[in-house]
């Protein structure tokens, strides 16, 4: 006997109530609940990024997870992002209706896999300039780059960790050491 499945869509996803942190991968309903040394980091890129951002005008909006839509089978809540000022989402929109410039997705035991395989990929063909994995096991980042805005693909990977520090040609003056990322983990 063979068993297939459809693919959920994005709005079949949407017409339901779902609880916090539940995203649409393929097709496929993932729940993930954060634990402590997800939300740890998480909070320590996001406070960093955000503080960045508003440390100047013109540099961009930060934000923590929203639904990011990337097809018919694919609704995103990237842990933080970023958005270049000239892409800011308008003054009172409620969605963020594009592909952020910089995604940062933080491992979670159910989320992973995906991130490092088929979001990895649907954020890069989507244009996503930059991607940040944070690696809770290994306390590294592992970032994904185009070496220039034309770049058909991620062309740059770089693994970070301890002393090196966070950066990105997108963020001019940005810095963030990697050990800083897990120094409030627990």
């Amino acid at each position: 006997m063979t068993v297939t499945t459809t693919p959920m869509t994005v709005e079949e996803f949407s017409a339901r109530d779902w609880p916090r942190g539940t995203q649409l991968i393929a097709g496929e309903v993932v729940v993930n609940q954060p634990k402590l040394p997800h939300q740890s980091a998480l909070l320590e890129i996001a406070v960093a990024l955000r503080s960045w951002s508003r440390a100047e005008r013109g540099r961009g909006l930060a934000g923590l997870s929203t639904d990011v839509r990337l097809g018919d089978h694919d609704l995103y809540g990237p842990d933080v992002w970023w958005v270049a000022e000239a892409r800011r989402p308008r003054p009172g929109a409620l969605d963020l209706d594009l592909v952020p410039d910089l995604v940062v997705e933080v491992r979670s035991p159910s989320t992973w896999r995906f991130d490092l395989g088929v979001k990895k990929a649907r954020y890069e063909a989507a244009g996503v300039a930059e991607l940040w994995l944070v690696d809770t096991a290994s306390s590294s980042v592992l970032v994904y780059r185009r070496s220039a805005p034309p770049a058909p693909t991620f062309d740059v990977a770089l693994e970070l960790a301890g002393d090196d520090r966070l950066t990105a040609p997108l963020l001019p003056h940005f810095s963030l050491p990697v050990e800083a990322v897990f120094a409030g983990g627990v």
